[in-house]
């Protein structure tokens, strides 16, 4: 089926855009929602003749976006997260804590335009802020620990604890113990 999107559609596309895409997503989702309009030729005519007077338009858009993004360059965050006993997060890091981490700042971004998948342990990972179809940044952020810690700290036994017997040891004595027992059974 051919739509034509009537605004941008996460993992999709972007507004304007002729796209194919199954049948059943369509005409189950996109057009009933109102994401979209059928691909006919009447429609696609009317979309370049709009595109062709909105051409100025969306070049001042994609030029306030590039200043925007200019804001962002080099920027980078440390996020500070409540830990278990490995390094796994209670709960997880998502777009909403980066916006706030931004916004902290003084940089001002809507969660929507940040895209990554959502953190569930301590690291250092890589977001991207997108502000427009051709204009994107990538900010480096790191999750710690509360304390301070990047990783936490395996608590490493000062000495390595007292093996009696090997293994091997142990299955000799098991065997010797079960013919034993088999003797006396006879």
């Amino acid at each position: 089926m051919k739509i034509i999107l009537k605004q941008d559609v996460l993992g999709l596309g972007y507004k304007d855009e002729i796209l194919t895409v199954k049948d059943g997503y369509g005409r189950n989702y996109l057009l009933p929602k109102g994401l979209a309009i059928l691909a006919t030729p009447k429609a696609e005519k009317a979309l370049s003749e709009e595109l062709k007077q909105r051409a100025h338009k969306i070049a001042q858009i994609k030029a306030d976006a590039e200043a925007k993004a200019k804001q962002f360059e080099g920027v980078s965050l440390t996020l500070k997260a409540k830990v278990s006993e490995g390094k796994n997060i209670y709960g997880s890091i998502g777009a909403p804590q980066l916006a706030e981490a931004l916004s902290a700042q003084g940089l001002e971004v809507h969660p929507k335009q940040i895209s990554f998948k959502s953190v569930k342990e301590l690291g250092h990972y890589t977001a991207t802020l997108n502000f427009h179809r051709e204009v994107s940044v990538e900010i480096p952020f790191t999750i710690e620990n509360e304390d301070g810690n990047v990783a936490p700290k395996k608590e490493v036994p000062a000495t390595p604890p007292v093996v009696e017997k090997t293994i091997e040891e142990e299955v000799e004595e098991a065997l010797e113990d079960l013919e034993d027992s088999e003797e006396t059974e006879a």
